[in-house]
């Protein structure tokens, strides 16, 4: 994987690429140029104390981070969620206690008699309201069916940080050998802080993990240990910053706590990809004589437009969730906006004055040295990856075919997919909360905790509730109807389905409840409830979140090529990219293949996020790495007109550097991967799958097959949008304008040496 520091085949005199002021925006950004170089040192002060006020600012995030923002604040089930928790508290537990009376029942005096003692010792407890239990109300529903386990349930009131606190009070003193029975402890709430929980203590073991291996692997893309550090260095610039931000955000609106790993992995990857290229670059005009403050000019007129164009596409991707009004999306969207600017920013600032205050030392410390014999060896200037260009180019259509069927079939699986919600088989089956859950599940009858509950409102007389509870009662999917409970003028019913609690027969009744005739108003929520209104509120914004994406991507890929075309491939291929990643998500987070090797339970569904949040990250990461190669391929073709020979030149230069970075990416993903909570492990080895399948797959072998079909039509644009683009677009390089002459035979190399 070593670096092809390939800048002995290519001219080192091509005008304008030496000079700080060459053509069109080389003036301009020949001015960029001084002002980030002019006092490097200072510039590295200054970002050295804006990282340790960062540090500050942001110590603290994880535990102001929420674990919930599936829901849609604006739904129908939100509402009557607020307001049963108002009005009912009762109806809404997020507490239970699991009392296992071992071998005797839970009726026996004794154990009955303990059971009463901790219910109304928990009714006593400061933030703990609506406590109730199998012995108080006699509900057959809070019993398990082999008459051993029982339910004390309970609501912890606050917000998400309060009752985690209220939970850290309560949970020690309840739980463990109480008299007769053992006590664990359960619920929404005591899921949502151990996954908390859990997340802090796997991303901490994830960042041990992808440091060290990453910085190994740059060792061995540069060779120099010097070269090795920068990239590093970027990323936890990036890092250290974005959870400043959050920090921030966390004073005006809610944030998800997974969002601190989407940081950590776009955080260190990205970063990487930025200064992976802009060093690359800047060594290559070091080898060709230049002195360093040309050589960063130079990198900064090239490379660094490709850091900016780059950014700039992954940041529309990520925006596009800012368009969902689940805060789950939406925190990836603070997350990954700014760890994205900020990675870019530090390579296009703090990047260059470094290199200028190093100079040639950024090859010092060649540790690769260490294990190899003799001399080294020169560089072969990448020909292999121009050689498979020329391969895949001769046999274009054989290529573009076979490629295009292989990602269409792997991406099949996901006609399968099923959504849902995340639960508590997100956790470990270790996990206490997990256990109680799946006891919940397995011994007890109607999914105590996963009914429906529905919300009356209006004056009505005892004979019109009864009416309308035989109407509920008659519907096909209606195991039992418990209430009304009233206060005032409101009351509530609580309705359990004959299946599971997220069930298509449970979403259908969801649905049948909404649909019932009544006297007053009603409204429908329940964890079926809440998953049917958050798949409404996804399928009504995505189609909107899509042009967003494919409108904006299509501007900026065009005003880097100056091309019709292009820009509709880059969207297409990129597209069809991510068909692998869907592909897996379902034949294994879904149906449950690999469980036993990756250590997960499967929930036999999707989250419903999830496809969104997964989509937007890895679109984002393949027009990464598709604006690397666009970028080195329209260079070529201005200087050269020849466009065979830019497709191959293109491939030769950034093949190899973006198959580096895809396989450092991948190993950030793949640490963030080993989490235990199920989504989070779901996240971070379907984006690596996607990296990988990008660009060794499509970068490597689509996109050159495509563009050696397509031609020299590939370049055409009409002429008002050509104007545009003359006047307003951007590129990597200026060429002169003598170099930009049509290849008189397409076939042939007119690069001569170069070839």
């Amino acid at each position: 994987m070593s670096e092809v520091d390939d800048a002995g085949d290519r001219p080192g005199a091509r005008s304008g690429e030496g000079s700080e002021t060459g053509s069109g925006g080389g003036g301009r950004l020949g001015g960029w140029t001084r002002f980030v170089t002019a006092r490097p040192r200072l510039s590295l002060l200054v970002a050295l104390l804006l990282t340790a006020l960062a540090v500050v600012a942001g110590s603290g995030v994880a535990d102001r981070l929420g674990s919930g923002g599936w829901e849609d604040p604006t739904a129908q089930s939100t509402y009557a969620t607020k307001a049963l928790e108002r009005e009912f508290p009762a109806s809404q537990p997020n507490l239970l206690l699991l009392l296992d009376a071992g071998a005797a029942s839970v009726d026996d005096p004794s154990v009955a008699a303990e059971a009463k003692r901790l219910t109304a010792r928990l009714a006593t407890e400061r933030g703990v309201t609506g406590v109730g239990s199998y012995w108080q109300s006699g509900s057959p529903a809070l019993k398990a069916r082999d008459g051993h386990e029982a339910l004390i349930a309970a609501r912890i009131t606050g917000d998400e940080k309060t009752a985690s606190d209220t939970l850290d009070r309560l949970a020690p003193s309840f739980r463990g050998r109480s008299g007769p029975v053992e006590v664990e402890v359960g619920g929404p709430v005591a899921v949502r802080h151990e996954m908390q929980k859990t997340i802090r203590e796997d991303l901490t073991r994830a960042e041990m993990i992808a440091l060290p291996v990453t910085l190994l692997l740059l060792v061995m893309v540069f060779g120099s240990a010097v070269a090795a550090l920068l990239p590093l260095g970027v990323g936890i610039i990036a890092i250290l910053g974005t959870n400043a931000v959050l920090r921030g955000l966390t004073e005006v609106t809610d944030v998800s706590v997974f969002a601190m790993n989407l940081t950590t992995a776009l955080g260190l990857g990205l970063a990487i990809d930025y200064a992976l290229f802009i060093v690359r670059r800047f060594r290559e005009e070091l080898a060709t004589g230049a002195p360093p403050r040309t050589a960063v000019g130079t990198t900064l007129r090239t490379a660094g437009r490709t850091v900016l164009f780059s950014a700039l596409t992954v940041a529309v991707s990520l925006a596009a969730m800012l368009l969902f009004p689940q805060y789950f999306l939406r925190s990836f969207a603070y997350a990954g906006i700014a760890v994205v600017l900020l990675a870019a920013a530090a390579a296009l600032i703090l990047l260059p004055a470094a290199l200028v205050l190093l100079g040639d030392r950024v090859n010092s410390l060649d540790l690769r040295r260490l294990f190899r014999r003799g001399e080294p060896r020169p560089a072969d200037g990448g020909a292999a990856w121009g050689r498979m260009a020329s391969l895949v180019m001769r046999r274009a259509p054989l290529f573009a075919v076979a490629t295009t069927a292989g990602l269409i079939v792997l991406g099949l699986p996901f006609l399968g997919v099923k959504f849902g919600t995340a639960d508590d088989r997100q956790l470990p089956s270790g996990a206490e909360s997990h256990i109680v859950q799946q006891h919940i599940r397995d011994g007890f009858p109607g999914s105590p905790g996963g009914g429906l509950e529905v919300l009356a409102e209006g004056a009505a007389t005892p004979t019109q509730y009864a009416r309308y509870r035989e109407r509920i009662a008659a519907l096909p999917e209606v195991m039992r109807v418990d209430g009304p409970l009233v206060k005032g003028d409101a009351a509530y019913f609580t309705v359990l389905p004959k299946g599971e609690a997220v069930d298509e027969g449970a979403q259908r009744l969801v649905g049948e409840l909404r649909a019932v005739d009544a006297p007053f108003e009603t409204s429908v929520t329940g964890t079926a409830a809440v998953l049917v209104d958050s798949k409404h509120a996804i399928a009504d914004r995505l189609p909107w979140a899509a042009a967003f994406i494919a409108i904006v991507t299509l501007f900026l890929v065009f005003l880097l090529t100056g091309s019709v075309l292009i820009p509709v491939q880059a969207v297409l291929l990129n597209a069809l990219s991510l068909t692998a990643m869907f592909g897996a998500v379902v034949w294994v987070f879904q149906d449950g293949h690999l469980s036993g090797l990756l250590d997960f339970t499967s929930s036999g569904s999707i989250e419903t996020t999830l496809p969104v949040l997964m989509f937007c990250v890895a679109f984002g990461l393949s027009m990464d790495y598709g604006v690397f190669l666009l970028s080195r391929i329209k260079e070529e073709y201005d200087h050269t007109g020849d466009h065979r020979e830019a497709v191959r030149f293109g491939l030769q230069r950034t093949g190899g550097l973006i198959t580096a970075a895809a396989v450092i990416l991948a190993v950030v993903m793949v640490a963030i991967g080993t989490s235990r909570v199920a989504n989070t492990k779901m996240l971070g080895l379907g984006i690596a799958l996607a990296v990988l399948m990008d660009a060794m797959v499509v970068r490597s072998l689509l996109v050159p097959a495509v563009m050696r079909l397509t031609g020299r039509a590939t370049w055409w644009a009409p002429g008002p949008l050509r104007r545009f683009h003359d006047r307003f677009g951007l590129s990597e390089g200026e060429a002169p304008e003598a170099a930009q002459v049509p290849a008189t035979e397409p076939g042939r190399d007119k690069a001569g040496a170069r070839g």
